[in-house]
């Protein structure tokens, strides 16, 4: 399993991560062996929005050994008093729902506390209204609350809670057919989801990917937008090259998905690529490198698609990125324009062009 930091908490979280959606399809055995055996292969961080209040207490019991070793993200507004998933912004019930969660946890402590499900600015006003904010903040006071964060669909509001800089994580979703506005949730362009993805980067609040496969839509020729499925190792690949991401977290409903999960980490880059989306990318989106690295080898040896990600980072207001860039082995410096990379991208880019102007920019 490989790990990434975030910059802003300094958690070492698994890139894969695991969501709660699903989980209680599972009976209570399966459920629990499925979680531990998650942990068992480095998986360490776990969304609490769950499908049901069944897998709160599998949770608890999975893990009451090992508590100081998962992550949890929790969610204020979620609300299970049902038996399954509800919203609410009502302070009280939240209050209520926070606590039971906890119990059935086994556990004191949230490692980030979620602004929830946020999607349209009237939200966000009764959220402060009611007093949700302002409840979290206290927990944070307290030490209940490590971290803050915010789950939501638009990138609009989500720029607009980052204003506050309260949070140190987003709960987004990302995969092709949503950045290439495609389904309920395709929420902002092109342009504002990259954008986000890039802010988040450079201000050093990590990502946790909700939706990676689009509800599963993705993963069948019947359902997809494109007309053509992709894999799931294709989709977490993609999701894991977007600026900010740390972690991705596919539902699983047992150990049969998990399993299906856990061949990425041992997928060949073959298996990975996901360059097959340049034949469907919309006409805004081509011309523009997604990092995806399927212009390599190149001939001099340049890590061309992360070449392109400082640079975009740099020029977001990265202050890293420039440092990063220039302790390459290989810069745009080095780039003798022969063009393989343009022959082989499948978005079109320009990439003498663009080493020209990345060499301009960081002056070497």
């Amino acid at each position: 399993m490989d790990y990434r930091i975030n910059k802003r908490t300094g958690d070492k979280i698994s890139v894969i991560g695991i969501g709660s959606s699903s989980i209680s399809n599972s009976n209570k055995e399966e459920a629990i062996q499925t979680l531990k055996y998650a942990y068992e292969n480095g998986i360490n961080y776990f969304d609490l929005a769950a499908g049901d209040a069944k897998c709160f207490s599998y949770y608890g019991e999975a893990f009451e050994n090992e508590r100081d070793k998962v992550i949890y993200q929790i969610h204020f507004g979620a609300n299970y008093e049902t038996g399954t998933y509800g919203w609410t912004t009502n302070l009280d019930t939240v209050k209520i729902s926070i606590a039971w969660q906890l119990k059935e946890l086994r556990t004191d402590y949230i490692d980030y506390g979620f602004i929830h499900c946020l999607d349209e600015e009237s939200d966000w006003k009764s959220y402060v209204k009611n007093g949700i904010l302002d409840y979290i903040l206290e927990l944070k006071e307290k030490g209940v609350v490590k971290h803050i964060g915010v789950s939501s669909h638009t990138p609009e509001l989500i720029n607009e809670i980052l204003d506050t800089k309260l949070v140190d994580m987003v709960m987004f979703s990302i995969n092709p057919g949503y950045d290439y506005h495609h389904g309920d949730y395709a929420n902002g362009t092109t342009d504002e989801r990259t954008s986000l993805y890039k802010r988040c980067e450079a201000e050093g609040i990590g990502i946790s990917v909700m939706k990676p496969f689009s509800g599963g839509q993705l993963l069948d020729e019947k359902t997809s937008p494109f007309s053509k499925k992709l894999t799931k190792i294709q989709c977490i690949q993609y999701a894991l090259d977007r600026p900010g991401v740390l972690t991705v977290l596919p539902g699983i409903r047992g150990m049969d998905d998990l399993k299906e999960i856990l061949e990425y980490n041992t997928a060949t880059d073959e298996e990975k690529d996901y360059s097959i989306l340049g034949e469907f990318a919309p006409a805004n989106v081509t011309g523009k490198c997604v990092y995806c690295n399927h212009c390599m080898p190149c001939p001099m040896k340049l890590d061309i698609g992360l070449i392109n990600k400082y640079y975009d980072l740099a020029v977001a207001g990265d202050k890293l990125a420039k440092d990063h860039y220039l302790n390459l082995e290989k810069t745009a410096y080095d780039c003798i324009s022969c063009g393989h990379c343009n022959q082989r991208c499948p978005f079109k880019v320009d990439q003498i062009a663009r080493m020209q102007e990345i060499k301009k920019y960081f002056g070497k």
